[in-house]
């Protein structure tokens, strides 16, 4: 283990929530922030309309289905690791979206990404996030706010209700990297500019994830994916045994038959 990943490990167990500063080239910032315009032209992409998806927020969902550039996303050689310290080997990508706050956004309620799962608190963590800063995060155009140390609380925060929390601020090219369990909600935006990131969320491999990947994503696009991407999305089997066809995985039936898997039972 490098020092920088075990100072990064030291963070999310004290506090839940890291920053991996200039962890990737702001090159692929601006080239991630513009095929975002792209797709919500093409898309038609609206507002939110509720509270939690903000009334002036824009979100661009299950992106490794909507473009070569963000099947690296996923694999980052700094973030990756630290998912399989927080959730495991066989962890698998839960969602990936464009998130923009436009001038003028409230500030999103402070919620746990984990809350809808019904398992005592505290717990290890089932699910673990990130976000990809596409423009500078700042307090004043809405970067995450945070409860450090929340992911140890023994209940999830009421919904709607106030807390006192800190911006995770950031250059773009930086990446916030959290625990399922912190307690955070995107900030208000008072400039006018907006505030772009990618949420690159994950979860263990025995969790359901938040975005169906084995169907959202087609399978020659899946099929142009490294094994280690489709592993990522679900296609493997999770400890030899979660999530086989027929003593097969998915990968072997659907995307390259000659994919190697061993079923749990073989390792008796």
């Amino acid at each position: 283990m490098t020092d920088e990943l075990g100072a990064h490990i030291e963070r999310l167990e004290r506090d839940g929530c890291t920053i991996v500063h200039d962890a990737f080239d702001v090159d692929l910032a601006d080239a991630l922030h513009a095929d975002i315009d792209r797709l919500e032209r093409e898309l038609h992409i609206q507002v939110g309309g509720n509270g939690f998806e903000g009334r002036a927020t824009t979100r661009v969902y299950n992106l490794l289905a909507l473009g070569e550039l963000y099947a690296q996303i996923p694999v980052h050689p700094v973030v990756l690791p630290l998912m399989h310290h927080l959730l495991g080997p066989g962890c698998l990508v839960s969602s990936i979206s464009a998130i923009t706050i436009h001038p003028g956004e409230i500030a999103q309620p402070i919620h746990a990404d984990d809350q809808v799962i019904p398992i005592p608190k505290p717990h290890r963590a089932v699910t673990a996030n990130s976000m990809w800063a596409l423009t500078d995060f700042t307090e004043a155009n809405g970067a995450t706010r945070i409860i450090p140390g929340s992911h140890l609380a023994d209940h999830s925060p009421v919904y709607g209700q106030h807390y006192e929390s800190a911006p995770a601020e950031m250059r773009r090219g930086s990446i916030l990297v959290w625990d399922g369990g912190l307690w955070h909600g995107g900030g208000a935006n008072t400039t006018d500019a907006k505030r772009r990131g990618i949420a690159m969320n994950y979860c263990a491999g025995y969790i359901r994830q938040q975005e169906n990947q084995q169907l959202g994503v087609p399978l020659d696009v899946l099929r142009s994916f490294s094994p280690e991407l489709q592993e990522l999305c679900g296609f493997g089997v999770y400890k030899g045994l979660i999530g086989h066809i027929d003593r097969q995985s998915a990968s072997q039936r659907l995307l390259d038959p000659d994919s190697p898997n061993t079923m749990l039972w073989d390792r008796t």
